[in-house]
């Protein structure tokens, strides 16, 4: 059993060079163990992760405020309190806040993550094309 205790989880603002567009601030809720690694991820509007994917799949739990995500080839998606994503080993995929709210998750990432480059500003400010 591995307990973590508030005061020993890292809060890091996101910067450059990171897996990151935007002001985010991601706290390392679980270090890796056994290959599963919990963040808990504050995004402020419009910010949001990178291209990736995971070796054995990845949990979003949205706690607050609206977000986006989406799979390569697939629809953007909206986000809300209480939604649960299970993004499947190998999905590329990226996840953020709207343009116009924060949004605070925690993620489950499953194994070895492969981040890739930035979500193009005009993918994401244009959903639906």
């Amino acid at each position: 059993m591995i307990i973590v205790r508030p005061h020993t989880q890292a809060g890091v603002r996101g910067k450059p060079g990171s897996q990151f567009t935007g002001d985010v601030f991601p706290y390392m809720t679980m270090p890796a163990t056994d290959g599963v690694t919990i963040n808990t991820v504050d995004f402020t509007p419009g910010a949001r992760t990178f291209w990736h994917s995971h070796e054995n799949g990845q949990i979003l739990i949205v706690l607050a405020g609206r977000g986006l995500t989406q799979s390569e080839g697939g629809p953007i998606e909206v986000l809300h309190q209480g939604d649960v994503v299970w993004v499947s080993a190998g999905e590329r995929h990226w996840h953020g806040a709207a343009e116009d709210s924060y949004m605070v998750h925690t993620a489950i990432s499953l194994g070895v993550t492969n981040w890739e480059e930035p979500v193009d500003d005009a993918d994401y400010h244009n959903p639906t094309e």
